[in-house]
């Protein structure tokens, strides 16, 4: 049915959560790698996490981010554009249809 339970020891759970902390990859990838159950790291992440750890987020990277958000702003804006235009023509085309479709008299 199940695998053996492996039990680990305080200090490789703290360790392990300062790696987590460190790293770039989800913990999803480090469970993978670690071979060890995302909802076990979750919790030992829960417990053990230590703030002052936790890498402070660059000025290039809000830059990028930044950067990132404007250019989304703008492709939202151009779509608004496109389904604004789109609407306007399905207007037009409602009026031509009622007008072609209504008996001659």
């Amino acid at each position: 049915m199940g695998g053996q339970r492996v039990h680990y020891n305080e200090e490789f759970k703290q360790r392990t959560v300062r790696y987590i902390q460190e790293q770039t990859k989800t913990v999803v990838q480090i469970a993978q790698e670690l071979d060890i159950p995302e909802k076990t790291l979750y919790g030992w992440v829960a417990k053990y996490r230590q703030f002052e750890v936790e890498p402070v987020n660059s000025a290039d990277r809000i830059r990028e981010l930044e950067r990132l958000l404007r250019e989304k702003d703008r492709e939202i804006q151009a779509k608004d554009r496109q389904v604004a235009d789109l609407e306007q023509e399905l207007e037009i085309i409602k009026k031509a249809v009622h007008i072609f479709s209504s008996p001659r008299k």
